[in-house]
């Protein structure tokens, strides 16, 4: 029986891409119940709707607060009772009921080796700061922004002439191998969360989580 799954998504939605290519070729036991957007214009919308999943659109701008949003985002999740909540390149600050509500079954993930660089800009801002190595972080989330445990980390070269649009396209490369690779952990047990902490195979993982490399499956 395929692992029930939603997907909430603000733009383009390549990550959702790679979760869908991965189902659809066997690599993931999942099933994407519906794909959320915050934003009409969302291509991520289009790429669900290829794939015959369903799609909704919840507009913040149609809530007085956040806590309002995020109630109403909640009711709409649950309908499909899903048993992990993946959040792919949804541009929204949580609340801490909905993190709460969703402890140890979300995920989201960050452009940036974690701790380093939480929030936005993360591409320059490792530029800027003359770091050798850049990234990308898959962790759980927290009702404090990209502070959730971190399960796993895939890391790039900053060259000499790098700049923010080519280090985006190697991150964004990374994100792609290692956001569907942290869902299957999590689909098959592998990957749990108890008391704030990520685990692998029983074993507590490190604050860094695990770094990547092309043997892990």
């Amino acid at each position: 029986m395929s692992f029930p799954i939603v997907v909430l998504i603000s733009g383009s939605g390549s990550n959702l891409q790679a979760l869908i290519d991965q189902s659809l070729q066997g690599q993931l036991n999942t099933k994407i119940c519906a794909v959320i957007s915050n934003k009409a214009d969302a291509y991520g919308l289009e790429r669900a709707k290829n794939a015959g999943i369903p799609t909704h659109t919840l507009s913040h701008k149609s809530f007085s607060s956040r806590e309002e949003f995020d109630t109403e985002l909640q009711a709409l999740i649950d309908q499909y009772q899903p048993k992990l909540v993946v959040l792919a390149g949804f541009m929204r600050i949580l609340t801490e009921a909905f993190a709460k509500h969703y402890d140890g079954r979300m995920l989201n993930i960050h452009p940036s080796l974690l701790p380093k660089f939480k929030g936005l800009d993360t591409h320059q801002r490792a530029i800027d700061a003359n770091e050798k190595e850049h990234g990308v972080s898959v962790h759980f989330v927290s009702p404090e922004l990209d502070a959730g445990a971190v399960v796993l980390q895939a890391r790039t070269e900053i060259t000499k002439a790098e700049t923010a649009e080519t280090l985006a396209n190697k991150v964004h490369a990374l994100e792609h191998i290692i956001y569907p690779l942290a869902v299957k952990w999590f689909s098959e047990e592998r990957l749990t969360f108890q008391d704030g902490k990520a685990f692998f195979d029983k074993n507590r993982l490190p604050e860094s989580g695990i770094l990547y490399h092309k043997a892990l499956t």
